[in-house]
């Protein structure tokens, strides 16, 4: 599996990430989706990372940069036959060694406080994240939980 630098053209990652708002939006109040679009992704504070198994897509990740030094994790997604392989912890390391290498000193994210995102919630406390308050434009929200981690 290699990880590519995404220019979000493919019709693979549209797929993806179509799936992926469409399950936020059945599983959160829409207020409460804070999932980008495709369009949304583009903007140049994001870096955007697909997982591939040979010409397969199998997950993908976006790590947009909040100020010089504190990032945040965007659109986690893994492809519906690549679950439970453990690539959500592969991809979580990835992003989390780019915030590192673009001098990144603090990475956060924002998660749903439901049954469904219990399994992400596992994930991020295992990998060292830790409950905080709400951070850049986020507010305070009973569907939302917001992680953060120093690096």
């Amino acid at each position: 599996m290699k990880f590519i630098l995404d220019d979000l053209t493919g019709d693979a990652i549209a797929q993806l990430l179509q799936q992926h708002l469409e399950e936020m939006y059945s599983t959160s109040p829409s207020e409460s989706v804070h999932a980008l679009d495709l369009s949304a992704l583009k903007q140049p504070c994001i870096r955007f990372w697909s997982l591939w198994d040979n010409e397969q897509l199998a997950g993908c990740g976006a790590l947009k940069r909040l100020s010089h030094n504190h990032f945040e994790i965007k659109s986690m997604r893994i492809a519906q036959s690549y679950r439970q392989q453990g690539l959500g912890a592969k991809i979580l390391y990835h992003l989390v060694a780019d915030a590192s290498q673009q001098g990144g000193k603090q990475i956060s994210l924002e998660t749903g406080t439901m049954a469904f995102f219990a399994p992400a919630r596992n994930l991020y406390s295992k990998s060292g994240f830790h409950i905080c308050p709400p951070f850049a434009d986020y507010q305070p929200d009973p569907n939302s939980i917001f992680m953060t981690k120093q690096l």
